[in-house]
């Protein structure tokens, strides 16, 4: 009995291991909201083409279905709002459309979700009424053909849906939404869907200018946002956003549903006012977004955790209303070109010395300082491997820089390739009064310092570790992104 247990017991540990363990997803959303698109069957090509192995539809477009089909491309489709009154009248509604459209390409191709309804709050409550009476609709459809462990059933949202989100701690649902909000999030944490949100800083940033600074939106802050509440120090407003949603979940106590974020992006072209709307901002966004997705970075108030992203969007998208940033958040035109690069792997080209203590043209490197505490140095690391977005790889066991396995070693590597990605200033070099410049070049043996200016190579984990990484298999990040950050009193703050 007791050796029963112990398994028991085991199996249930492993398998929460394994869940918060689990690696981030980064996707691209596919619209169709154009008259100059490729066929699917050449989107889908170009999909491949760049690794994406998760993608986003609108609907359940028989030709799209079929494009996906033997591609191993994890799909999410969609039930559009027109749909919800005849979804949610009648459950044979749902079971005819499961038959005719879905059945029919499953499992050659790979459906794993499904949005019923997009955006309610920004729809007439008459149309929100009929989210979840049509969800569950959906979910009883996929019950009786033996698919409802298989396709997660949920509903995107926008950020209307809170009536808060600063300080993020203070996150909170709108009560004008609780009428069909509070049965679909009883409906989520039932059958373990994920609460979907599409969340852009891009329009946090064009519309109150002032109070949002661009680095912040970009996640190019070297500053940092204190949320009062929590002492929780934020880098950028993707997380704080993402937070809002997690601490109005929690007031809710539905801590257990988790979140993905089925739409976010920066535009690449936008109206005269729309000075933000550029391509080397979209380019440093979806960047960074990615790298700080699929290192697993977690956000403050769930650090380490893994959270699924899907960019919007794969084209340019020309028959959408409103500003001309509306048509313009596409990595790539209709002809398929790029608007702008973008690597879903989430690598780089990083600046690293040819080796040996040669001397950069900067000719500084940033170290930890010989006088800090171990506490200092671990929560200086923490925020560097973790918030600070730097690729901490090479310090993890058997890779170039992990011998000698000591904290200021450590802390070291991660201090100066954050001092180096952020102009090699001053400041860049504070981490709270534990980071010191250096004239001597600190490398050794094959454990290569960045530097400014230096000879440029691929510093990825195809380099430093068995596997490469991809989109689809990234890289796990550092257990010590699971403490706590803590405040650097040098960093000022940035008001949003």
């Amino acid at each position: 009995m007791a050796r029963g247990f112990s398994i028991i017991f085991a199996a249930t540990v492993l398998l929460v291991i394994l869940g918060i363990c689990r690696a981030s997803r980064v996707g691209i959303c596919y619209g169709r909201n154009a008259d100059d698109l490729p066929t699917p069957e050449k989107a889908v090509q170009l999909i491949q083409m760049h690794n994406i192995k998760y993608v986003r539809i609108y609907d359940s477009n028989i030709q799209v279905l079929k494009a996906f089909a033997n591609t191993g491309i994890e799909l999410m489709i969609g039930v559009p709002n027109s749909d919800l009154l005849a979804f949610s009248q009648f459950e044979s509604n749902a079971n005819t459309w499961l038959k005719n459209s879905i059945l029919p390409y499953y499992p050659d191709t790979k459906i794993t979700s499904i949005t019923v309804g997009a955006e309610l709050t920004e729809a007439p409550n008459t149309t929100a009424a009929l989210v979840v009476p049509a969800m569950q609709n959906v979910f009883t459809a996929l019950k009786k053909a033996g698919l409802h462990r298989r396709i997660k059933v949920s509903s995107t949202h926008s950020l209307g849906v809170l009536s808060r989100s600063f300080p993020p701690s203070a996150g909170a649902f709108n009560s004008s939404h609780a009428f069909f909000l509070k049965p679909m999030l009883e409906f989520l944490a039932e059958n373990q869907s994920p609460f979907m949100i599409d969340l852009y800083p891009y329009y946090a940033y064009r519309d109150s200018s002032t109070n949002v600074s661009l680095d912040y939106a970009l996640f190019e802050a070297s500053s940092e946002v204190i949320d009062p509440n929590t002492g929780l120090l934020y880098t950028n407003m993707f997380d704080a956003q993402l937070d809002a949603i997690n601490y109005a979940l929690m007031a809710l106590n539905f801590k257990t549903v988790n979140i993905m974020v089925t739409e976010t992006g920066w535009p690449s072209k936008g109206s005269p006012k729309e000075t933000a709307a550029t391509p080397d901002n979209a380019q440093t966004y979806n960047t960074n977004l990615i790298r700080h997705v699929i290192n697993n970075t977690g956000t403050p108030a769930k650090p380490g955790g893994a959270v699924d992203v899907y960019v919007f969007s794969l084209f340019n998208e020309n028959r959408k209303p409103g500003l001309e940033s509306e048509r313009n958040w596409g990595l790539f035109f209709p002809d398929q070109t790029s608007v702008y690069n973008l690597d879903f792997t989430g690598k780089g080209v990083v600046d690293t010395t040819a080796g040996g203590n040669n001397t950069g043209s900067n000719g500084t490197w940033c170290i930890a300082s010989s006088s800090a505490s171990e506490a200092e140095l671990q929560n200086a690391l923490s925020w560097a491997c973790g918030s600070g977005n730097v690729d901490c790889s090479a310090i993890q066991p058997s890779q170039p820089c992990f011998e000698p396995d000591n904290l200021a070693s450590h802390a070291s590597f991660a201090f100066n390739s954050y001092y180096q990605q952020n102009g090699a200033t001053d400041i860049a070099c504070t981490f709270g009064g534990v980071g010191v410049r250096t004239n001597k070049n600190p490398s050794y043996d094959n454990c290569l310092y960045a530097t400014t200016g230096g000879k440029k190579a691929i510093f990825n984990n195809a380099t430093v570790g068995p596997s490469k990484s991809t989109s689809s298999s990234p890289q796990r990040s550092y257990w010590w992104t699971q403490y706590l950050l803590v405040a650097f009193p040098l960093f000022f703050l940035v008001p949003f």
